[in-house]
């Protein structure tokens, strides 16, 4: 190889550990993986009331883009600026010492202003669908940024009550899209989201107690100990059970899975009050909830299709 070439080469590596980088910091700073889960119920919302008002997803493609993009935009912003106002607990962290804001990969500045830019171009196309589903976008985006971020994250144990709620309108944003929220199953999607999301957190928060309790946010386990945590996981999962009896509508086969879902939840949950490994059955409980969530949602459009 002619020793001119190797610079070149080296330039070429560079470059590409450098955009390899970015994706990974952007991936990061848009929580990727929190993103995507909230996308689902979007889009299960928006084609259940597509299947109850007897409508063709064919004549509102276009509708759905937007009402997706948007809301996505929406929900990107506020995970920014969730970033942006952490970046002094995050230092702290283990989980989260490698967000560009920690890092300094991406200046506080720029991720201030990607998140407001984010969060104005999601709300205006979520104009373009309907008054109604841009309120609960503005709902969860306002819960999520100020209401949980900014005041009660480190500050009281109902933080978990709060961010539930930005979570959980996730579905309404899609049904109204399409029409009113007045209807038995949009505001079932909701509980159910909200439910989750309580002993999904509160098993995040076990994990993570060490940490949490370094950077002085104020999680259950944190402030409560595991075993009031455990009977709350408990309370929650069983308040999920009856929630399937509300959508008949959607089918037996749909009840009796979703049934089958809850109770295997429940058991797992109860086997906390017999498990010598705190932070292995919290894993496991963290485990059953992201899929738990995600086949119920994609269980949704299926037997509906």
């Amino acid at each position: 190889m002619n020793k001119d070439e190797i610079p070149s080469i080296n330039k070429r590596k560079t470059s590409f550990l450098s955009a390899s980088t970015l994706i990974k910091d952007l991936k990061a700073l848009l929580k990727a993986g929190v993103l995507a889960a909230n996308v689902l119920p979007v889009f299960s919302g928006f084609w259940l009331a597509l299947h109850f008002s007897n409508k063709s997803f064919v004549d509102y493609w276009e509708l759905f883009l937007l009402t997706i993009i948007g809301s996505t935009m929406v929900m990107a912003g506020a995970l920014i600026l969730n970033n942006w106002y952490d970046v002094d607990i995050d230092t702290i962290m283990e989980r989260t010492k490698n967000r560009p804001t920690v890092t300094g990969n991406i200046p506080l500045k720029a991720v201030l202003l990607m998140g407001v830019i984010f969060t104005i171009i999601g709300f205006i196309l979520l104009l373009l669908t309907t008054v109604e589903a841009t309120i609960y976008g503005f709902v969860g985006w306002f819960t999520y940024v100020f209401l949980y971020t900014m005041w009660s994250k480190r500050r009281y144990t109902f933080n978990t009550i709060i961010g539930s709620v930005s979570g959980a309108v996730t579905p309404l944003i899609g049904w109204t899209a399409i029409g009113s929220s007045a209807h038995i199953v949009p505001i079932i999607l909701f509980l159910i989201l909200f439910i989750f999301q309580m002993p999904h957190t509160f098993a995040i928060a076990m994990k993570k107690c060490k940490e949490y309790s370094a950077a002085g946010v104020a999680m259950l386990p944190v402030v409560r100990g595991f075993a009031v945590t455990k009977v709350q996981i408990v309370v929650y999962v069983a308040c999920l059970l009856p929630l399937p009896f509300f959508l008949t509508t959607l089918g037996t086969a749909f009840i009796v899975l979703a049934t089958l879902f809850n109770v295997g939840w429940l058991a797992v949950s109860i086997g906390g009050f017999f498990t010598k490994n705190d932070l292995k059955w919290a894993h496991v409980i963290f485990l059953y909830s992201v899929n738990y969530i995600t086949l119920l949602f994609l269980l949704m459009v299926i037997v509906t299709i």
